[in-house]
């Protein structure tokens, strides 16, 4: 049986081309290892949901909103912001 989300990434892109993926079930869980790909300046190079390849606007969207997720949660700790805040003057839910 196929995982629901498969993230291939390479760890050390400067260092070599190997590629490794992740495989996962759950969306939420998708998106957080995304955001510590983000974070970790990893090379992701493809996600594919229950087997296929996703096309440019669902790669994009997943990848943005871990990209707003990290934005939040460090406005969230630099400035002392909940999330209502971070909403109102950023325009990122958190």
């Amino acid at each position: 049986m196929l995982s629901k989300f498969s993230i291939e990434f390479i760890a050390f892109p400067h260092h070599g081309k190997q590629s490794f993926t992740h495989l996962t079930d759950d969306p939420i869980e998708a998106e957080d290892f995304l955001m510590h790909l983000l974070a970790a300046r990893t090379r992701i190079v493809a996600i594919r949901h229950e087997g296929l390849a996703m096309n440019e606007a669902q790669f994009n969207r997943m990848l943005k909103v871990a990209a707003e997720r990290i934005a939040s949660a460090l406005l969230a700790e630099s400035l002392q912001l909940d999330a209502s805040e971070i909403k109102a003057r950023f325009g990122f839910a958190a």
